[in-house]
This record gives structure tokens, C-alpha cells and sequence, in this order.
């Protein structure tokens, strides 16, 4: 792991008595956001617009069992600018702005780090020495009048987050046998806030989980996963048997993650945020990334193999996705779990030839993935990496992490950078959401993290909780990044259809309809772009299937569009050829959505939409398909259906 180093200087005209009291002991601003740290003892506040959205929060570390923050007296402060501009290769800009502000506060055995952005605030520990860091108090106070959205899983499931997004008021927020993982987005004050972190290395994932009623607010507590200290390895998994009280040990001085909050005035211009990406460390100088290569992938095991089943995992089936891979300009083919015999990455099953598939698919221009879980990777990363970059293989898809810790953590940098030197992509599956690592290592194109599609596998209902999941998931989710949720059904029912996926057998489906399945393939950042369905499937409904091979899964520019948590998410992108799409999706209920073209910039443009047809709420596989002229500025009323979506193609 790299240390960044940092150098300490005074800072003319600083207070001693700044240090206490009422006044902060060091700030950092920037576009009327303000990260403010206050000392003896140790605390935060955000503040933006002069409305205070984060009251002050008293935070603590404790190393090799001391508590180092408790009583902490700041002994000088330097502050400097932050500015220029970072290429961003693979990701929803092609560049970030770095201008900013810094502030790094120097308390003697550690130091705090405060960033100001125009798109947020954070801060993060530096210890000056190693030891064991026992515990982190990064707690959190969410203002009473706020409203909350958010996920929960299991304290003994932390890592694992493929659960359905919630909604609260932050005075009805308490402890349950749940944590809260990030984000976690609130709006108060006529601002919107979304607290998560980044710069995440060897060190477990910020989660919260007790909360107590304070004068300020609502107070949560984090919880972590504890460093692992023995494993027992069960099939896909890793599990942990045994840990040690502590998160981490550090043998020398490190950073600890940033605690990042992105400000932003409206619901829908979270989606514009870099914060996450700009904080993160930046890729290994020197370093040639061009040969990452995003795009679509034709996915097997959603589909049940064309269809087939478990029958259908075999050469020849596998040849069928490379052909229509190749036909339709699709850049990849998966081979998900089946392809390796019994868990067994070093031999293959005897249905599937992998080198002839591989050798088969780079002849026609498609390259091989290969699913595998992380157990049977854990330890031989190196190995796994260059094995199969010698095979021809261009990366994998890593399935069933399902946990936060530190030594997890650790795992996932470790094979990127494998990965990365035998020019391999990775899809981390089975994972949470992404902190960072992702900007470190561009070959990182995906994780999951999400309630995603292949939920409708098992899913049974009327499907009202999807469509909430859906629409939520744009702002409780995607606002950490990209994210693998696998869209593309050309089945699809409608959301009081009773739809049972568990009765679906080798066909299953989505809730809502056809154009909801289509808005998401640009609506969701994903660099590498799942298309779920099967190529039977596909094949009888081209003129959809051809709209979505074409939309891009990376960005020159992403522009937020109106629209909220509990309603309505919506998304334009321009394309790094000049054209932009634009997409939106509802919840449940059907609703007048008015698409407002400004992002456009100016002139004339031809657009191609997909809509809900008059009767999409009861035939959810219906749309309607046109072109016409649009002046930019210009405000489109489109009728969305229960569940329902729309998706856009705009061109000079």
C-alpha cells in the first residue's frame, strides 16, 4: 500500500486559543461549502450556503488503546489551494475538476485532513506512525427535520448490500439489528446530502449502526467489520471464524479513508458529483491504460444459457453468444459460473472448451470474461491473473465477496493491481459498493452493490418494491458509482401482474416496462454493461436490442435531470462523439414527466425516443418508437406508465 506523505508548517497569525472553545481549530471552503474542525475535543461540522447540514459532531480515534483524539491541541495548520484538471478515461466525464481547497491540521501524534470542493466537503485521520487502530469514531449527526434515504443490511452481513432502499425522517431513525451502509442521503435545509468516503485502502467499510436523539440531531454511531484473524473457506465463500478487536494494524504512517459528504442543491445533481473519484488516489503514473476497452457484454446465466438451462452451458451455446456478439457489434461474451468444473478454476468443465472459446472469440472480435468466486482466487491472485491472460482471457467477473473488512478490502487492490499488470478487467460481483479504488485502478469497471436485476429470478409480487428499488438505487446507490445491475429484459410484465420469478423456470423477466429496461443501460454508469436477455430473445426484438448495443457505457459529460428519490430519476450524458442521451425512469405510479432539452447547449437536433405506449401499464412490452426535430431549450411532456421509463438518442 502506498503512503502519501505530508509535510506540516504553521500557519502565520493562528490563535492558541483557536484550538478551543467555540472556534474552529481549522476550516477548509470552497463554492460556499465549508468543512469546519474543532478541537478538545475532536469535532466536525458541514456548512453550506450558511445553513449548517452536519452540526457538530465529536469524532475520536483510538490507537494501540489510547484515545489520541479526546484531548487533542492543534499545533499549527497550512493551507493551500487546490486546482487543475484530471483525465478521466473510464468513468461519466472524460475530466474531473481537482480545484478546491485544503487545510491539514497538525495535532502532534496525528494530523486531519479537510477538503473543500464545489461539489462537497471532507476529512480524513493521517496517522504520523504505525500501531493498531482500534477503533474509528466517524460518527454522524443527521438534523432532525431531515429526510433519510438509505439501505440497511445485517451487522453479521456487512459487505453484502443487495437490499431495497428505504425512506425516513431523521427523527423517526433508530437502532435495530441492521447497520446502514452508504451513501446515506438526506435533504435538509434546501440541500442534499450524501455521505460516503473514498480513498478506501486495507481498511474496512464505513457503516452506521446505533442511533441516539441528541439537542442537534440525530446521532449515528459507525460500526465495522473487526480484522479478520481465521477463515474457513466454504465454497464461493470465505467466511470469517474468528477476528481480532481492532480494524486494522498499520506497521508505518498511513492515511486512514476520507469521510466524504457531497453538497449539492437539488436531488438529481447528485449524479454530477466527482468528489468520491477526486479524492480517491490517482492511477500509478507512468502507467499505459489505453488498452482498457468498456462496452456491452452478452451474459449467459440471467437468460438460463439462450434459455437452455443448465443443459445450455456448453461449446457450442457459447459459440451462439460469440457469433451474436459479433453480429451486433457487442464487445464481450461472460462465461458465468459452469464453465470451470466444481469451483475449480484449473479445470474445465467438459461441456466447455474456454481455449477454443477464447481463440473462437478473438477471431471475431469478442472477448472472453470468466466468472469465478472469490474463494477461489484469495491467495493465488498473481497466478489466477497471469494464467489466464496467458489463455487469452480479457478478465473476470468476482463473484461472492460479501464482506467489508480490512483483509477484503485489501483483497480486491491486490488482484486489480495483478489484473491491471496482465491487462485484465475486472467486474467485482458480490461486492460493496465502490470507495474509490476504481480511479486507482481504471481496469475496475464494475461492482455490484445493488438490488439489481437478477433479484427477478426469485422475485415474486406485484412489483411495486422493484420499481421503488429502481428508482432510489439512481440516488442511494449510483451516486457512488458505477454499478452492476444488469438491465436488458425483453420479457417484461407488468407491475400488478403477479409476476413469480421462481415459476419463470428458463425465461424470466422484469417488472415494468419495455422502455424502463431500456432507459437504464444509459440511465446507470456501467463501463461494462451487462445486456441480461438472451440472444433468442434479442433477436426477436431487434429494433429495441439495436437502440440499446449502441448506447455507450462510458462519458464525455453527465447532467442531472429533474427528478426525486421517491418519484422520478433521470439522466443526461453526452457521448464522446457530441451526440447525448437522455433517460428517466418512475416509480409505481404513472406520472407526466417534462424532459427539459437545455443540457442540449443550443441549436437544432434530431432526436430518437422510446416512450410508453398508452397501454404499457397492462402490455409492459409495448413502446413507441420515434424521430423528430428539437430545438435545445426545448420542453418534451412525456407520459410515463406505472413502472414505466423513457430513453433518447440526440444528434446534430
Amino acid at each position: 500500500m502506498k503512503v502519501k506523505l505530508f509535510i506540516v508548517a504553521a500557519s502565520a497569525g493562528i490563535c492558541a486559543c483557536a484550538a478551543f472553545g467555540n472556534a474552529p481549530a481549522a476550516s477548509a471552503a470552497c463554492g460556499g461549502n465549508a468543512i469546519r474542525l474543532y478541537a478538545s475535543p475532536l469535532a466536525y461540522e458541514v456548512v453550506s450556503g450558511g445553513k449548517t447540514l452536519v452540526p457538530r459532531t465529536e469524532i475520536s480515534l483510538t490507537l494501540d488503546g489510547t484515545d489520541i483524539a479526546s484531548s487533542a491541541k492543534l499545533v499549527s495548520a497550512k493551507k493551500r489551494k487546490l486546482d487543475g484538471v484530471a483525465k478521466s478515461p473510464v468513468y461519466k466525464k472524460s475530466s474531473v475538476s481537482m480545484s478546491g481547497s485544503e487545510t491539514l491540521a497538525d495535532f502532534g501524534d496525528f494530523a486531519v485532513r479537510l477538503v473543500a470542493r464545489a461539489d462537497g466537503v471532507a476529512y480524513r485521520f493521517e496517522l504520523k506512525k504505525g500501531g493498531t487502530v482500534n477503533t474509528e469514531q466517524a460518527c454522524l449527526t443527521v438534523p432532525k427535520d431531515a429526510r433519510c434515504w438509505f439501505n440497511r443490511t445485517g451487522r453479521r452481513s456487512i459487505g453484502c448490500e443487495e437490499t431495497i432502499p428505504e425512506a425516513a425522517d431523521a427523527k423517526d431513525l433508530k437502532t435495530t439489528d441492521r447497520a446502514f451502509y452508504l451513501p446515506f442521503v438526506y435533504e435538509a435545509s434546501g440541500k442534499t446530502v450524501a455521505v460516503m468516503e473514498s480513498d478506501v485502502r486495507e481498511y474496512p467499510v464505513l457503516n452506521y449502526g446505533d442511533v441516539e436523539a441528541t439537542d442537534a440531531g440525530m446521532r449515528m454511531k459507525p460500526v465495522y467489520f473487526r480484522l479478520p484473524t481465521t477463515t474457513k473457506r466454504d465454497g464461493r465463500w470465505i467466511r470469517v471464524t474468528g477476528v481480532e478487536d481492532c480494524l486494522v494494524k498499520a506497521e508505518s504512517a498511513r492515511s486512514l479513508p476520507w469521510r466524504v459528504f457531497i453538497v449539492a442543491d437539488k436531488p438529481w445533481k447528485l449524479c454530477e458529483a466527482d468528489i468520491v473519484w477526486a479524492l480517491a488516489e490517482a492511477p500509478e503514473k507512468g502507467v499505459d491504460w489505453s488498452w482498457i476497452k468498456p462496452g456491452k457484454v452478452a451474459w449467459d446465466w440471467w437468460n438460463c444459457f439462450d434459455n437452455q438451462g443448465g443443459k445450455g452451458c456448453n461449446t457450442k451455446t457459447y459459440e451462439r453468444f460469440i457469433d451474436f456478439a459479433a453480429k451486433n457489434g457487442v464487445e464481450y461474451v461472460i462465461l458465468d459460473e459452469g464453465w470451470s468444473e466444481h469451483l475449480n478454476i484449473w479445470k474445465c468443465h467438459p461441456n466447455v472448451d474456454v481455449p477454443h472459446l477464447i481463440e473462437y472469440g478473438c477471431k471475431r472480435g469478442v472477448g472472453i470474461i470468466l466468472w469465478m468466486a472469490w474463494a477461489q482466487v484469495y491467495g493465488d491472485e498473481e497466478k489466477v491473473a497471469s494464467h489466464f491472460a496467458n489463455m487469452g482471457a480479457k478478465g473476470f467477473k468476482v463473484d461472492f465477496i460479501d464482506r467489508g473488512d480490512a483483509k477484503a478490502v485489501r483483497f480486491e487492490e491486490r488482484f486489480a493491481k495483478a489484473c491491471a499488470k496482465h491487462k485484465m478487467l475486472l467486474d467485482y460481483h458480490g461486492a460493496f459498493r465502490p470507495v474509490g479504488l476504481h480511479r486507482t485502478y481504471p481496469n475496475i469497471l464494475n461492482y455490484e452493490g445493488i438490488h439489481g436485476l437478477e433479484q427477478m429470478k426469485w422475485y415474486r409480487g406485484d412489483g411495486r418494491n422493484m420499481m421503488w428499488n429502481d428508482t432510489m438505487a439512481f440516488f442511494v446507490r449510483l451516486t457512488a458509482g458505477p454499478m452492476d445491475y444488469t438491465p436488458g429484459a425483453m420479457r417484461n410484465f407488468p407491475i400488478a401482474g403477479g409476476y413469480d420469478g421462481r415459476r419463470a423456470g428458463n425465461h424470466p423477466a422484469s417488472v415494468g416496462t419495455r422502455c424502463r429496461q431500456m432507459a437504464m443501460m444509459s440511465l446507470y454508469e456501467a463501463p461494462l454493461q451487462m445486456l441480461c436477455d438472451s440472444p433468442t430473445n434479442y433477436e426477436k426484438n431487434m429494433e429495441s436490442f439495436a437502440y440499446m448495443a449502441k448506447v455507450p457505457t462510458v462519458w464525455a459529460a453527465t447532467v442531472g435531470l429533474e427528478g426525486h428519490p421517491e418519484k422520478v430519476a433521470a439522466v443526461a450524458r453526452k457521448a464522446k462523439d457530441g451526440t447525448w442521451y437522455a433517460a428517466g425512469i418512475t416509480n409505481a405510479e404513472a406520472r407526466d414527466y417534462t424532459l427539459d432539452t437545455s443540457f442540449l447547449g443550443g441549436g437544432s437536433w434530431k432526436m430518437e425516443i422510446f416512450r410508453d405506449a398508452e397501454d404499457s401499464d397492462r402490455n409492459a412490452s409495448n413502446f413507441v418508437h420515434e424521430k423528430r426535430s428539437v430545438k435545445a431549450g426545448e420542453k418534451l411532456t412525456l407520459r410515463l406508465a406505472q413502472g414505466g421509463g423513457f430513453t433518447a438518442h440526440f444528434t446534430k
